[in-house]
């Protein structure tokens, strides 16, 4: 028996829970990895956000958790 056919017979033998567990597991290695350039100009935005948070400048969570339905219907 080869690997491939031990790992779907085990899935078989998962329970409903674990099995979509599994799946959505699955589904997330599919996903494109990012760029150096892609992470490299996340983390640089990141950066500026946590600089521009700590000198008292940004949007507080309630504000946001207030306008999001606005943004999301746009």
């Amino acid at each position: 028996m080869s690997t491939i056919s031990e790992i779907q017979e085990a899935i078989d033998k998962l329970p409903a829970k674990e099995r979509s567990a599994l799946a959505a597991w699955l589904r997330s290695q599919d996903q494109p990895r990012m760029s150096e350039r892609e992470e490299a100009a996340l983390l640089a935005s990141l950066d500026k956000a946590a600089t521009e948070l700590d000198a008292g400048r940004g949007v507080p969570v309630e504000r946001v958790r207030e306008m999001l339905g606005r943004w999301l219907t746009k």
